[in-house]
């Protein structure tokens, strides 16, 4: 195990100036939010997301102070009407679509012999099924703009790698790298890239609530550096995959953890 400081925050350069995104379950906590910043730091609009309304509306209100061009919607990715609505409500806000990411997950813990129905369908239904939904509305969206785009969707390494307690969470995940990888090849005809981010270990409060602390050291003992990822260190790889720098990659899952098999 590597003892290092953590890294040094990275300024905007600009990436995404005029561009138009809306991000799922970014409602201030983990990797959602932090992209949501990121992107706005990098001079993008965002229209950010998530089923929690009280705390979206909190978290509009602090990026609102920063910086222009945020709004904010309520979202259930595993309700149809909602995904419609807010995949218009960005095309009404800024006239166009550019980026999508699709952040929006459900995790938990339980072995598979004592898995109930409900938490199999709940998770998947979040994780999997709402990405598709997600992605569905964006190709549309894309389609008839015809002036191309970007997704980027949330993996995971457990979509790669075992881990006891996660079936359902990994198949979902797993079920997000296969989805990626093929609604590449149908968005390529419209000049849409789709790739996907893989992360395992990047520390916010809910991880904290839904974790426990055994189960945190072990993951965070498994990584290179011997610490977790910042939320931001996941945004910028986002950053990068909503950005012209990646003009070229489509199709791709990128691993933003040393655990990735």
């Amino acid at each position: 195990m590597t003892d290092v400081e953590g890294p040094a925050y990275v300024p905007g350069h600009g990436l995404l100036k005029g561009r138009t995104a809306v991000i799922t379950a970014a409602a201030g906590a983990g990797i959602g939010g932090a992209t949501a910043r990121r992107f706005l730091e990098e001079g993008a609009r965002v229209l950010i997301s998530d089923a929690h309304a009280r705390r979206l509306k909190e978290y509009e209100g602090e990026l609102a102070a920063e910086f222009e061009g945020v709004a904010a919607l309520a979202c259930d990715v595993t309700d149809e009407a909602q995904v419609q609505a807010l995949f218009d409500a960005a095309q009404r806000l800024h006239g166009r679509l550019d980026i999508v990411v699709n952040n929006a997950g459900l995790g938990g813990t339980s072995d598979l012999v004592d898995m109930t129905d409900e938490q199999w369908s709940r998770v998947l239904d979040v994780t999997l099924n709402g990405t598709f939904r997600c992605i569905r509305a964006a190709l549309r969206a894309f389609r008839e703009g015809g002036h191309g785009g970007v997704i980027v969707n949330n993996a995971s390494v457990v979509g790669w790698r075992a881990q006891a307690g996660q079936a359902h969470y990994a198949a979902a995940k797993a079920g997000v790298m296969a989805l990626t990888r093929c609604a590449a090849m149908e968005a390529a005809e419209y000049g849409v890239r789709v790739n996907a981010v893989s992360p395992s270990l990047a520390m916010h409060p809910h991880l904290v609530k839904v974790t426990s602390p055994e189960l945190l050291e072990e993951l965070t003992e498994r990584e290179a550096f011997g610490r977790y990822a910042e939320p931001w260190e996941v945004a910028n790889v986002i950053v990068f995959l909503a950005s012209g720098y990646s003009s070229y990659m489509t199709g791709e899952v990128v691993s933003v953890s040393s655990q990735h098999a």
